[in-house]
């Protein structure tokens, strides 16, 4: 059974939190939703890992979901990076990590990454990217004929700074039905469940005009390959879907050029929402890097522990 609560991180914004698992568990995943969406978009994964002896943590990011609305200053992917840390402190204070980020999440986790250094190289134990980038906006062209790309970015981009300005409230939770077409067009791929493109609606009328808006132009801006340079033979996956019309395969792709040991994966037909449209990958991939993380971390520990025996041995002689 999964249980909720609720985090007040520095600032005062409220997060909703969502864990399961045992508190002691080997290794803890921590699940990072999109721009827009919340942690229930992790729900198939979410089921897959109950039962098992893994934490499990999800949470709702600032002006997202159940959680707080965040200030405009405060609607950054730099923002979200310092309150991962915050989330980690609460509710995996010890032992082994494995993030796992969709879109926006993902990039949550490479500032992350940037800002805590020796944070993650002493916590983090795996690493899984799901639809996501390292190139802010370089790779996007929402599916349309590229020579259009720099005219609609433009157009978003203005039309985001207004909807950043109009706060918390969500007007458009009254019209989205009439946004169902477009949502399913630009985030899902050629098959979908009805119910999980009902959830992202759900989860998109609950998005302020603020969050919709405000984060956009650090997303758009954000650059991240040299951070992932600098981690390591971490394990990791990045999976992309090659109808993804937001975060298309080359950002996977060069994920995967920058990190090494990356396990890449291009799924056929599917869009932006991996986790629903192909749960079982998704959820192999994350298993299989959470095996890996509790593999290294055992292997750690008896590292530590023949030191340790040889170090008595050479003390009593």
């Amino acid at each position: 059974m999964s249980e909720r609560s609720e985090l007040t991180l520095a600032d005062g914004v409220r997060l909703h939190v969502e864990t399961s698992g045992p508190a002691d568990a080997p290794v803890t995943v921590v699940l990072l939703h999109g721009w827009c969406l919340d942690r229930r978009t992790w729900h198939h994964q979410m089921r897959a890992l109950q039962g098992t002896d893994v934490r499990v943590v999800a949470y709702d990011a600032r002006g997202h979901g159940l959680s707080g609305v965040t200030r405009l200053r405060s609607a950054t992917v730099g923002q979200l990076g310092d309150d991962l840390a915050e989330v980690l402190d609460a509710y995996a204070p010890s032992g082994p990590v494995v993030l796992a980020g969709h879109s926006l999440g993902g990039m949550t986790i490479m500032e992350y990454a940037d800002s805590y250094p020796e944070d993650f190289a002493q916590r983090v134990a795996g690493l899984v990217f799901v639809s996501t980038t390292a190139e802010g906006a370089t790779h996007t062209c929402y599916g349309l004929p590229t020579p259009l790309t720099p005219f609609l970015r433009a157009a978003e981009q203005t039309g985001a700074g207004v909807l950043a300005r109009l706060g918390a409230w969500r007007p458009h939770r009254a019209v989205l039905p009439a946004l169902r077409p477009g949502v399913r067009w630009l985030l899902f791929g050629d098959e979908y469940d009805d119910r999980d493109l009902q959830m992202v609606m759900s989860a998109v009328g609950r998005a302020s005009l603020r969050s919709i808006g405000g984060f956009r132009n650090s997303v758009g801006n954000q650059h991240r390959l040299d951070t992932l340079a600098t981690l390591g033979d971490v394990p990791a996956a990045a999976l992309v879907g090659d109808r993804d019309r937001l975060t298309p395969p080359p950002c996977a792709e060069s994920i995967a050029e920058a990190l090494p040991g990356t396990e890449l994966t291009v799924c056929e037909g599917a869009g932006h929402m991996l986790m629903m449209e192909r749960p079982e990958l998704v959820t192999t991939a994350l298993s299989a890097v959470v095996a890996k993380a509790a593999e290294s971390t055992a292997a750690q520990r008896r590292r530590r522990l023949s030191r340790a025996r040889r170090d008595g041995y050479d003390q009593a002689a």
